[in-house]
């Protein structure tokens, strides 16, 4: 299957190499997507004392393969959307919200973790439904009309979410088993 992976900037490094990696081990082709076709910088978050939130240090480069305003949705079976700061700019660009429109209307499988579901907030594809996160978003999935739910791999119909980078052996383990189906 063809996977799109939406990053950009300051996207979670752990959030998007390790679904990067385990779809390809799984034998699927990946396809990065970002603003535009660069050499991404992605950011490390992490806890330290002291710190009342996460920290962020320059993580790993990677190049997008293919612009947002580029991608034919149809050509993808899945979706995946890490965390990360990067979505707290991508939710605002029209092609981000179109791409993922289009898998929530034709409920092709979506997984998205941590900041990720700020995204599917800004689609407008959250009403009506439950949705995991970054605990601190929990505001904002309400306000998009979801109910929060605090879990590390929070399955609803074709969307599978979860709350940051521990999470991804459940996280991934549903998102696979829903590529299977």
């Amino acid at each position: 299957m063809r996977i799109l992976l939406i990053a950009g900037d300051a996207a979670e490094d752990l959030e998007v190499f390790y679904p990067y990696q385990r779809l390809l081990e799984e034998g699927h082709a990946v396809d990065i997507a970002a603003p535009t076709v660069k050499k991404l910088q992605f950011v490390v978050h992490d806890f330290a004392d002291g710190f009342d939130t996460y920290t962020e240090k320059l993580g790993h480069s990677w190049p997008a393969d293919i612009a947002l305003a580029d991608v034919v949705p149809e050509d993808y079976g899945a979706l995946v959307v890490p965390g990360g700061r990067a979505p707290e700019y991508l939710r605002n660009n029209p092609d981000c919200q179109r791409v993922v429109q289009h898998f929530a209307e034709q409920r092709k499988p979506i997984a998205a973790l941590c900041h990720g579901p700020l995204i599917l907030a800004a689609a407008g594809v959250l009403t009506g439904r439950s949705c995991s996160a970054y605990p601190a978003l929990a505001p904002d999935i309400e306000a998009a009309g979801a109910k929060f739910v605090d879990s590390e791999a929070h399955v609803e119909d074709n969307i599978v979410t979860g709350r940051a980078w521990p999470d991804h052996p459940a996280w991934m383990r549903e998102f696979l088993r829903l590529l299977r189906e």
